[in-house]
């Protein structure tokens, strides 16, 4: 069995070595914050946080590699997919471990907790759902189950990434700021995926996107604190709007998905010129 930072022919691959080194930094700097008193008073709360949000964040991060592949034309960038996705269900396994930790290690307790608290269901829910498909990710997975059964298992990552995003939401007290934004880049990249599907796949449509996804990501927004809080929808929206406010989700939506449009442009300039089949002349 080959090292993970080498490609398919057994040559370092510098692109998955630097995705590989990427993903342990988050862990290590939690761990770090915690052995340096950093998340105190309590420190298994706040570890506990961190790596779900992380656990998120490479979630999603996996499920853009196919976008960011087709719009930067950058066809080498799927062979980290796989290791992206893998390091996301480790953060989850930690993320639950550390649940079961804070529960001083009752299994019970940790069962009971599960079945009562929607969003712990919810979110255990989209931990056994993403373990299925971090142990069927290998190729020897794909020939026992057939391409097409594969496929359609894994395609229900999408689904899974809506559990893990609701439990993002309802496990947040005040600020939903991270799980608005995570939402948001999720429904720019689930909206890419349809208009690529139509051919649809310029820089006028990105930005296009990048302004539906935001003005979405807003009313999300605005609507979560209209329904929590009691806060009216329309201050919500407002503060998108207030340049005295901090940047809200929404506008890094924006920013995030513009910039993808240089990506594009360079992308197009890489992409094959399409070859022009001439039609042979028989005698």
């Amino acid at each position: 069995m080959q090292p993970p930072w080498n490609d398919r022919k057994g040559r370092l691959s510098p692109l998955k070595l630097g995705v590989f080194i990427w993903l342990f930094i988050p862990g290590l700097w939690t761990a770090w914050q915690w052995s340096q008193g950093d998340l105190d008073p309590k420190p298994v709360t706040e570890a506990l946080h961190q790596t779900g949000a992380w656990a998120v964040r490479i979630l999603l991060l996996s499920l853009a590699i196919t976008p960011l592949r087709s719009i930067a034309h950058w066809p080498r960038l799927i062979d980290v997919r796989r290791m992206v996705g893998v390091g996301a269900l480790a953060y989850l396994a930690i993320h639950f471990s550390l649940y079961i930790y804070d529960q001083k290690l009752d299994m019970l307790r940790v069962a009971s907790e599960i079945v009562l608290r929607f969003y712990l269901t919810i979110g255990f829910i989209a931990l056994v759902g993403i373990t299925a498909l971090g142990v069927t990710s290998t190729d020897g997975w794909v020939q026992r189950m057939g391409a097409v059964n594969w496929t359609r298992l894994h395609k229900t990552i999408y689904w899974l990434m809506i559990l893990a995003l609701t439990h993002a939401f309802l496990q947040s007290k005040v600020d939903v700021s991270e799980p608005v934004l995570d939402t948001g880049l999720f429904l720019a990249m689930m909206g890419w995926r349809n208009l690529n599907a139509r051919n649809l796949k310029g820089p006028l449509t990105l930005a296009g996107l990048a302004v539906a996804s935001s003005l979405a990501t807003a009313l999300i927004e605005a609507a979560w604190y209209s329904l929590k809080t009691g806060v009216p929808g329309a201050r919500v929206l407002a503060a998108n709007l207030d340049p005295d406010m901090a940047v809200r989700p929404a506008q890094w939506v924006l920013i995030i998905v513009l910039a993808l449009i240089p990506l594009r442009l360079i992308g197009q300039r890489r992409a094959p010129a399409p070859r022009k089949v001439m039609k042979a002349r028989t005698a």
